[in-house]
């Protein structure tokens, strides 16, 4: 019975909550447009399609700061100098080792799961050998962080090798996270377009206000739980798809649409088909749209020209010249946009990533924005408790069983 009291209603009558006949409640459907915290880490203008860093414009961050300075940013709260960023990748290196507990982990079945059904398993597994991981205080929190922004790229890695029978290459010591998880992945020293590239995608995924999977965190972190839990119920909330794995079913869409292609000549006219065939019953194009942007998406915009700089690389552009001319088609029909994970995906196979990794990598760059809310949480705690629109049966008595 909920702590607000009213009259018995007899049974039978309508069906309203009893909690709502003694206070006014509104409801918000996925709490849209409910102000769940104060932050100080992003901030979005959705109808000019602006999205800012602790007060740095996303444009002006993008290609111009490295992530590991991204991270510093969301983490220590500015841009580092020179000497400031150099401890902070020594940290960072020195974070990056997984513990004795989830290399036994990784020599269970956990290995043969799904990407982000086996990671979610891994970060928590993380804690125990974490040397800060009975501590929220803030200096511990900040190293737990920077740990964990560390070991995320270098959990996916090792994932990925257990699964295919691979080895991990040794990180080298010349490339920073960008570099390190590509020759991880690939096995091969990258280019350094790719390496900038994928370093880019890095600061455009890593934070974006109060999402589903940071909102799942913030939500954990203010019971006072700890940062590896929080980042758990991040990854469990992520694992989704209708918030994670969006960018993962365009690539699939390409891969089909392309499978179709049997004639070059024919490539656009099989898009159009794609496109009015989905929409004409009311099927999402996967990529398109925002809860919150009226405008273009403003990471979309830069990935758009990573995607087109990539294609003209490695010589392959029927990826990218099949997304313009399929976001062309459905701003003709729908006049949706692309959002992040439109482009995301183009970029990412240009990169040499495996598709059904394309989330994880999100959580690899995510991981900085989680963290540095659950050290935003821990500062200013409040346990997040919302209410709720009760809209069952009113009030009734129990019945003896010979009655029912």
């Amino acid at each position: 019975m909920s702590q607000h009291s009213a009259p018995p209603t007899p049974e039978g009558g309508p069906a309203v909550g009893h909690a709502a006949a003694s206070r006014d409640v509104v409801s918000h459907r996925g709490l849209a447009d409910v102000v769940a915290a104060s932050t100080a880490i992003s901030d979005i203008d959705g109808r000019a399609g602006l999205l800012f860093y602790r007060g740095y414009d996303i444009h002006d961050l993008s290609g111009a700061v490295s992530f590991e300075e991204c991270a510093h940013l969301l983490h220590r709260g500015d841009l580092p100098d020179r000497e400031q960023l150099t401890n902070y990748r020594a940290e960072l290196a020195e974070g990056r080792r997984l513990g004795a507990t989830t290399e036994a982990v990784l020599t269970t079945g956990v290995a043969t799961q799904p990407p982000m059904e086996a990671l979610r398993t891994l970060v928590s597994a993380l804690s125990a050998d974490d040397p800060d991981t009975g501590s929220n205080a803030p200096d511990a929190n900040a190293r737990k962080a920077a740990r964990l922004v560390a070991q995320m790229p270098t959990l996916v890695a090792v994932y990925h090798a257990r699964r295919t029978g691979s080895t991990v290459p040794d990180v080298d010591p010349g490339l920073d996270i960008a570099g390190n998880f590509l020759l991880q992945i690939t096995g091969r020293r990258p280019d350094p377009a790719a390496v900038a590239a994928f370093d880019e995608c890095l600061v455009l995924h890593a934070d974006h206000t109060m999402n589903a999977s940071t909102f799942a965190a913030r939500v954990c972190a203010a019971t006072l739980s700890d940062m590896h839990s929080a980042v758990t119920a991040a990854m469990g909330a992520l694992k989704g798809p209708l918030h994670g794995g969006a960018n993962e079913q365009v690539m699939t869409m390409l891969a089909d649409i392309d499978e179709r292609v049997d004639d070059e000549s024919a490539r656009q006219r099989i898009v159009d088909e794609h496109v009015r065939a989905k929409l004409d019953t009311d099927q999402k194009i996967m990529g398109f749209g925002h809860r919150v942007y009226r405008t273009e998406d403003p990471r979309a915009t830069h990935l758009r020209r990573m995607s087109r700089r990539l294609a003209q690389l490695t010589g392959e552009p029927k990826w990218y010249e099949m997304s313009a001319h399929l976001e062309q088609t459905v701003f003709q029909v729908k006049a949706l946009r692309p959002n992040v994970d439109f482009y995301a995906a183009s970029v990412y196979h240009y990169l040499g990533i495996p598709t059904d990794l394309f989330t994880p990598v999100f959580a690899i760059s995510r991981m900085s924005g989680w963290t540095a809310h659950v050290i935003e949480q821990h500062a200013d705690n409040r346990l997040i408790r919302p209410d709720s629109e009760y809209i069952g049966q009113p009030p009734r008595r129990v019945k003896p069983l010979s009655e029912r």
